[in-house]
């Protein structure tokens, strides 16, 4: 008997037509800028910005990790498209850039149409959320690299932002507040830890429900702040936790003072402890605690950039100071 490709494991037609459902997807979350739409070797985007002195475009890539076995075992793949775009998004807003286009990487060892179109169905909502163009990407499928029903996932963000918006830390001195906004759980970071304290079966019910909560898009009141000159620095709080992120966005001569008791940690986090005999700076290491980004402001600018967080839902409350120092992090 004659071998193809289907037989080999890769099935082109049904992965047209998930290319036919992608297109009719992306098209919904269109945005000045795009030219064309997805279907050709590559995609186009107008970059000139009349509003903009002199633009800066700024990217990022990123993945959703290991929470993609959470999705699995819970056959619950529609929130981890919204994950994908959060890594990146959440991420270019940091510069102060202004999300425009984002392209994904869809590989698996088998196209399931039902949970790829749930996959893909995320990542539309997370750039709607993000005001940010769906406008190419890649599906792959890799039958021997991939068990059937396994799948890996990596996203690509372009944003921009005015050279003089542009958030470097230069800004930041000692005095300034730092403001906490909370995070929705563990947003995808730290699942390789997470998922070593649950049993299948709490993954797939009460636990498992917390676990696979989308990490929140802080796009549209950061970028809010960003107009309106009202933080120094913004620090996605990801791998690495308050240490590895915050140091980032302030300059060496500067450290920062973070108060753990001025935020409740929500209890996904310290049932995760708890199992694990995990200690405490571990955790902090590790996971983003119920922080999922920070944002920097002069004491003059912070009760009207809490104004703005609660006006957009987002909860966010002073949890720390920048102090002159050594550059590093104090958990009191």
């Amino acid at each position: 008997m004659a071998l193809t490709y289907k037989k080999a494991g890769v099935d082109i037609r049904k992965a047209d037509r998930l290319v036919d459902d992608i297109v009719k997807m992306a098209k919904t979350t269109g945005r000045s800028g795009v030219v064309g739409g997805i279907g050709g070797f590559a995609a186009y985007f107008r970059a000139h910005n009349k509003r903009m002195k002199d633009p800066l475009l700024v990217s990022s890539t990123d993945g959703v990790g290991t929470k993609l076995l959470v999705a699995i075992q819970r056959n619950e793949h529609a929130t981890v498209g919204i994950d994908l775009v959060a890594m990146s998004v959440n991420d270019v807003i940091c510069c102060g850039a202004e999300p425009l286009f984002f392209l994904d990487y869809f590989a698996t060892g088998g196209l399931e149409l039902k949970q790829s179109r749930a996959i893909i169905q995320g990542v539309v909502k997370g750039c709607k959320m993000a005001n940010c163009a769906l406008i190419g990407g890649e599906t792959a499928e890799m039958p021997g690299m991939y068990k059937k029903g396994d799948y890996d996932l990596a996203g690509f963000c372009v944003g921009v932002v005015d050279r003089e918006k542009a958030l470097t830390g230069k800004k930041v001195k000692p005095g300034d507040t730092v403001i906490g906004l909370l995070s929705s759980g563990l947003h995808s970071n730290g699942y390789s830890l997470a998922r070593r304290v649950f049993t299948e079966k709490e993954i797939k019910g009460a636990w498992g429900k917390k676990l696979i909560t989308p990490t929140l898009i802080y796009v549209q009141p950061v970028l809010e702040l960003v107009r309106k000159n009202l933080v120094n620095a913004i620090a996605n709080i990801t791998g690495g936790g308050f240490e590895g992120n915050i140091p980032r966005v302030i300059p060496n001569n500067l450290h920062v003072v973070i108060h753990r008791s001025s935020w409740r940690v929500p209890d996904i986090f310290q049932e995760i402890a708890k199992r694990g005999r995990v200690k405490e700076d571990e955790m902090f290491r590790t996971l983003n605690m119920g922080i999922g980004m920070v944002a920097v402001a002069s004491p003059d600018d912070t009760v009207e950039a809490l104004r703005i967080l609660s006006a957009h839902k987002i909860r966010a409350n002073i949890i720390g100071t920048i102090i002159k120092g050594k550059s590093g992090v104090t958990l009191k």
